[in-house]
């Protein structure tokens, strides 16, 4: 059912939360616990219901707000939204994940994130450097991409240079789109405070007040992360995420995200976050299809 979830992960969210028993057969949910948790859970339930009944959907924001408002407590309610420059728009994290993803990104100066497709570690990063960039606290915003996969041959693409680059930065320029208007993008180009690059043009710069994004940093090599992440100045940040399930190197050669993980997660001031398939929030289709992909070769064995 809809209100329940993809595998029911909004029931085990409530479960876990209130500390009750929540089972459901032929169409009838039992509610076992605590009087007053029973109450409560059987209200958000009541909230899913009806939001079902006008939407067709529930998401993982949906059951944050429901938990909040029948508990009372606003430490459920999902974070608050990203200021963004685009006008009468507003980016919300929409699953508990996502919501830890930006509080990690708001609290430390270098980011690991991996995760699978759709999870929003490019979108949310955007929108957080657009944030901090609005707020006056970094000057410039970097975003940056392995242009073809492990190695950066451009020379094989038909046009010149910025036609060469330009598939490959798209997904950071799509994301950058939803955020500020095109005339204010185009300006802010212009005058280099936003950029858009690959990651070979990141070689011998150091960036201050910046806020840096690396994506698809899983088809890095281990010296090619050495390279970004020696890169950040003094009051800058760092994002970097991909992932770890499609690296795309040649020669089985290890993968710089994978890498800079094991060797820096302890480091205080680095925060290291893992989405999963329960933070996906593109269509619907997205998350049964990761999980098609990952179940098959359990099948075949």
């Amino acid at each position: 059912m809809p209100m329940f979830g993809a595998r029911d992960q909004h029931l085990r969210r409530i479960r876990d939360t209130l500390g009750v028993d929540i089972t459901h057969r032929d169409g009838t949910i039992r509610v076992a616990g605590d009087q007053d948790a029973v109450a409560q859970a059987t209200e958000i339930l009541e909230q899913l219901k009806s939001l079902v009944q006008r939407s067709g959907v529930v998401d993982p924001d949906d059951v944050s707000q429901a938990i909040a408002r029948a508990t009372g407590d606003e430490s459920h309610a999902p974070d608050r939204p990203v200021e963004v420059l685009h006008v009468g728009r507003e980016v919300r994290p929409k699953s508990p994940g996502q919501a830890e993803y930006c509080k990690v990104i708001r609290n430390h100066d270098l980011i690991l994130a991996i995760g699978p497709a759709g999870t929003g570690k490019t979108y949310l990063a955007v929108a957080l450097a657009v944030e901090a960039l609005k707020q006056k606290l970094i000057r410039k915003i970097v975003l940056a991409r392995p242009a073809v996969e492990a190695g950066e041959s451009l020379g094989f693409l038909p046009g010149d240079l910025q036609a060469k680059i330009h598939p490959y930065l798209r997904p950071l320029i799509d994301a950058l789109n939803e955020m500020v208007d095109h005339d204010q993008i185009k300006r802010l180009m212009e005058q280099e405070i936003i950029e858009v690059v690959p990651l070979a043009y990141m070689r011998g710069r150091t960036l201050n007040e910046a806020f840096i994004i690396l994506d698809e940093a899983q088809n890095t090599t281990i010296s090619q992360m050495k390279m970004f992440l020696t890169r950040m100045g003094k009051d800058s940040k760092v994002v970097v995420s991909g992932d770890v399930t499609q690296v795309d190197l040649p020669n089985h050669k290890n993968s710089g995200l994978t890498d800079a993980i094991r060797r820096l997660k302890r480091i205080d001031g680095v925060g290291v976050v893992e989405l999963s398939k329960e933070d996906i929030v593109r269509h619907r289709l997205v998350q049964e299809i990761v999980r098609a992909y990952e179940e098959e070769p359990k099948r075949r064995r």
